[in-house]
Formats: structure tokens, sequence, C-alpha cells
């Protein structure tokens, strides 16, 4: 048995991270410490006032563990890693995980080539980016062979030369082949230095050889060579304005502002690489109540720069942040060479803050408003439906539906919205094992009983053996049961309800004559919807959803052999007899009203097979 109190005295005033466990074992929270036993011991006086958050947290905290560290630095990394491992509740987590790609060029080897690559590897290869856009490196590789004709396949060479025919690439005068011997290795190094100094960002002299190259073919009237040379031209002129100069040249570094509005927020990151702006990209962040703009910010640079290969010599923010020294320290020690974290105050490093801050915001309101627009789908949508039902606090629909496709074996399906969406991992197939032939309403009887007699016996063990909430995969019941149909499909539901003694209010989903949504049935009367609202438009997909889901489930089964026709249970009929008699009926109706002169005439029939097919459905 842990005792927190015990524990607390055995605490060490030493650096360490902490680590808190709910009554379910699993991790709450990771937090760093100077001293061990003065930050833990905080969380558990009374006369500490923690806030909002820290006080929930709290009240889980079941046992804690620690683990000692020689420094807050080693602390500080731990903390990272473990947050990123095990995403606490409690902890302010980044939502985006990113590895952004790099161009890799392998000058390691004799005949080098170039290649996207998502880390940074110390394989004696050089590395450019990384790049925001994957799009982007595409691009700059594609050029670069139509430029300079580098190879960009596997093959191991010098060894591999002569053993294969040339790739596409050499015969459309996009690699020089050396693959085949055909280019020496001086000649092939001269290109390769050349790639070198246009990915540093020197494109002056690449464009003046490049026209160049298209006026000396136009006047050759080259003019196929002359438009390519011009494309060429074209595409290296928007690379360069793709990479426009922010500050000085040669700099490496990151801006990052963050805006925030309730519980959401947004962190901008304008990345600078050689003094150049290559790309931007946002992520968003959930936070916890109690969360400053400082610790989110700090929780935001822990997080990010523990999964990113590359670290920039500057780091730009636009607030003060909680060990921001330490940090600072911790990424020196990544990186090799000295880190800077600086807030800008004045001047364009200021400006570039500002706009990473009105990007922020930006990307927050949108996102806002998209949410607006979805809640307004689901969770607006629920409370048009309560109104009209007369009902509150509708949380968890469950909609049922039965298929019986051409005689075929009737399965049902059980799906679950929960707040206006639906849940997946909550829905439910049946295969009908106690009613004999298409008898829907005997179907939806032995699904409903099924379903909640199911549910009953787990939660009547779940209470027995005290195990968790979430126990079984039928516990759970729902606020409001949907049918798919009218007044029928609804008496079943409440008479199956009434025998297991359950109170749950159920309706219908009224089709009309082309069978689309009508209206809902509802105490014994058909309630009319507006075909505008958002409630008509959630009934409409929850019962085009059951539907689907209970068709695509005969579907598998038919796929599979694992359900048979009506037919099979007739003496003499085997499946050529089968097939024969639904090509030409189209479904059981016909077979059931024709006579057995009719049958007899059936491809594959004679006149016993008809008896035997008559008399059947005389006694069905």
């Amino acid at each position: 048995m842990f005792h927190i109190e015990e524990e607390l005295k055995k605490l060490p005033s030493l650096p360490g991270v902490y680590i808190m466990h709910d009554k379910h074992d699993a991790i709450i929270y990771v937090g760093k410490a100077i001293s061990l036993k003065n930050r833990v011991r905080q969380y558990f006086q009374k006369s500490r006032n923690l806030g909002i958050k820290k006080e929930q947290m709290v009240e889980q905290i079941e046992r804690f563990e620690y683990i000692v560290t020689d420094s807050e630095l080693e602390a500080l990394v731990l903390e990272s890693n473990l947050i990123k491992e095990h995403k606490p509740k409690y902890n302010t987590m980044l939502k985006d995980d990113k590895n952004y790609p790099f161009i890799k060029v392998t000058t390691g080897e004799e005949f080098p080539r170039i290649m996207t690559a998502r880390s940074m590897k110390k394989d004696k290869s050089k590395y450019f980016g990384p790049y925001t856009s994957a799009g982007a490196v595409k691009d700059v590789i594609e050029l670069t062979r139509k430029l300079y004709h580098l190879r960009t396949c596997s093959r191991v060479l010098p060894r591999d030369i002569g053993k294969e025919r040339p790739c596409l690439y050499y015969h459309i005068k996009q690699c020089y082949g050396p693959c085949q011997g055909y280019v020496s290795k001086e000649a092939y190094r001269e290109q390769v230095d050349a790639l070198l100094e246009f990915l540093n960002g020197n494109h002056k002299n690449v464009l003046k050889d490049l026209e160049e190259k298209m006026y000396q073919a136009s006047e050759e009237m080259r003019f196929e060579d002359a438009a390519q040379y011009r494309d060429l031209m074209q595409s290296v002129e928007r690379i360069g304005e793709k990479q426009k100069i922010t500050d000085h040249p040669g700099e490496d570094k990151d801006i990052i502002a963050l805006a925030e509005e309730g519980s959401d927020a947004v962190v901008q990151v304008f990345f600078v690489r050689d003094g150049k702006l290559i790309g931007r990209d946002h992520f968003y962040m959930k936070t916890v109540p109690g969360d400053t703009r400082s610790m989110i910010l700090s929780s935001f640079l822990k997080q990010f720069y523990a999964g990113t290969p590359f670290i920039p010599r500057e780091i730009m923010i636009q607030d003060e942040i909680e060990d921001q020294d330490l940090i600072a320290q911790w990424l020196e020690s990544r990186k090799g060479k000295k880190v800077r974290i600086v807030v800008p105050k004045k001047g364009t490093k200021e400006k570039l803050v500002e706009l990473a801050y009105q990007n922020a915001k930006l990307v927050l309101r949108q996102d806002k408003e998209r949410i607006k627009r979805e809640e307004g789908r689901t969770i607006g949508a629920v409370k048009e439906i309560s109104q009209l039902l007369g009902m509150e606090n509708i949380n968890r629909i469950e909609a049922f539906d039965i298929s019986n496709i051409s005689g075929f074996q009737s399965v049902g399906s059980m799906i679950v919205y929960e707040k206006g969406k639906p849940k997946r991992s909550d829905y439910r197939k049946f295969r009908i094992k106690g009613v004999k032939g298409p008898n829907d309403y005997a179907s939806m009887e032995e699904v409903l009983t099924r379903r909640f007699v199911h549910g009953m016996n787990e939660q009547e063990e779940r209470g027995n053996q005290q195990l968790e909430q979430d126990y079984g995969s039928f516990t759970r019941f729902p606020d409001l049961i949907m049918m798919d149909g009218g007044r029928g499909q609804v008496n079943i539901a409440l008479e199956v309800l009434a025998k297991l003694n359950l109170e749950i209010p159920v309706c219908g989903m009224v089709k009309d004559d082309k069978h689309r949504t009508r209206g809902l049935y509802f105490h014994n009367q058909e309630i009319p919807i507006s075909r505008d609202s958002e409630g008509f438009k959630l009934i409409t997909r929850i019962q085009d959803e059951a539907h689907r889901f209970a068709i695509e489930y005969h579907r598998s089964l038919r796929s599979k052999g694992q359900v048979h026709s009506i037919l099979d249970d007739i003496p003499g009929i085997g499946p050529a007899r089968r097939k024969a008699l639904m090509k030409h009926y189209k479904g059981l109706e016909g077979i059931k009203e024709a006579s057995v002169e009719e049958l007899s005439q059936i491809e594959s029939m004679n006149e016993k097979a008809a008896k035997q097919v008559f008399e059947f459905f005389r006694h069905c």
C-alpha cells in the first residue's frame, strides 16, 4: 500500500523528475525539480494555492515515483522524453509531431547521389534544410537533376558499374550514366561541386549559364532546346523567390509566437535557414486551465526540439519563459554549438515575431470558426433533436437496422453516435440466429434482446467483481434509441425494453415513398422536421450510416459464403437451381406467388423440384 505522507518524508533534496499516477496506475503528470523534496511536497500542502489545474490533478494522485538526476539539465531532458512518450493528461501537450524533409547529397560516395531524407545522420553526407514542404524538396531535386545530371539510383558504385543497363534518366539526358562508366570521377565531381554551390543559394552563375545556352540554341534554330532552357531559368527564379532574405545572410533561426483563446492555442513557427525564410508551420497545443503563456511556450520548446533533428543557432520568442537559460543550455548540448533564445524588443526582429503572432491568431480564428461550424453539425443538431422530442441531455444515440437481401440470411447492425459524431469503436453487428426467413420484426426483436441482455449481464458482472466503468462492450446504454422505420419497429423496441424492465426513449426514423427521411415517430405521433435544419441532416446521416453498416456486413458474409438463402432449406434446391430462380424472379416474393407449372419451366428445374418449392412456401 502506498502512503503518500510516508513517501513524502523519503524524498531526497536532489534534482530529478517526478511522475504522478492515478488509481488506474496511468501517468497523469510529469514534472522536473531542482529539489524533489521541496517541489513534490508543495502539491500536498493545503495552504498552497495551486490553481484549478493542479488541484484537480492532486485529487487523482494515488501514488508518485521519481528519478534522481545529476543536474537540472538532465532532469529537463528526461522530463521532455517522458512527456513525449506517455502524453500525461495534465501536461500541456504538443499535438503535432512532424519530421521535416532535407535534401541529402551523399558526398561520402565516389559518385554522389541527391535524395530526400527525413533526418540528419553523421554519414559524411551534406544536408540542406529542413524544408517545410515535401513538394518543394521534390521540385528542387527534379530541377537539379535536369541541371547537373546526377544520379538518384541506389546502385553501389563503382562496384556495380556495367552490371545492369542504364535507367530511364540516362536516356532522357538527366543522368550522365556513371553506372556504365560513361563519365569520369573528376568530371562528375565538378557537377557535384556546382550542385552544392546551387543548394547553398548561389543561383546567379546557373541563371547566366542557362541564359547563354538559351540564346545559343535559339541562334542555331534549336527552338525546343531553347524553350527547355527558358523553363529551367523560370524554375530557378521561382526557387530564388521562395527563399527571401530576412536578415543577415548565413543565419539559421526559428521565429516562434503563440496565440491563445480559452483552452485553445496555436504556435506559429517561421523557419529561417542560411538567412532565407524557407517556410512556416503552425502547431496546435492542448492546454489545461491555469497554463500561462510562458508555460505553454516553454512546453512547446521542450517538446518540439526534443523531436526535431535540426536546432537553429537562434530562437526568437515573444515572451520570456520559464527555464529559458536551462532550455538554451540543453539545446546547446544537443547541437554542440551555442544556441540563443531571445525576446526581441525592437527593430526587424520584433516585427518578425509580431508577424508570426498575427499568423498564429489568424490560424486560431479560422480554426475556431471551423469548430463552431462542426459543433453546429453535431452538438447543435443533437440539441435540435432533443427539443423536438422534449428531452434533455441526449449524448449517446444508438440506431438499429436489419439487412435482408434477396432471401439471404438476415443480419442486424447497431451504430452509435455520441455528441453528434459517429463512435465507430462501439459499432456492433449481429448474425440472426433464431429467425428463419425474411422477418424484419422478429429479427429486430432478436437483435435488441441480445444487445440489452448482454449489456445487463456485463453491468451485473462489473458490479459483482468491482471492475472498471468502461468494462464490457455493451455496458453503456443509450440516451435515445433510433429505429430505422416507423410505428412497427418502434413498438418492437418498446416491447423488448418492457420485458427487460428498461426505460429508454425510442423513436423511429420515418421515410417517404422515395425512401428519403421524412421525420421522427415518437410517442405514437409523427414529428415533421425542417429539411434545412441540422437536426434533420443528422437524422439522415444516422439512418444512412445504420443502413450502410448493415449492408456492408451482409455483403462481407455473402462474399465469404457464410450466409445462405432460405431457398437452401428446400430439399432438392442446390446452388444452380437457387441461382436460376433468383435470376428469373428477382426476389422471394415472385417465387412465393408462382405456381408449380411456372416454377417447373425455369432452367434446371423439374416438376418434382417445383413442387418442393411450392409446398415449402405454403407451409412456411
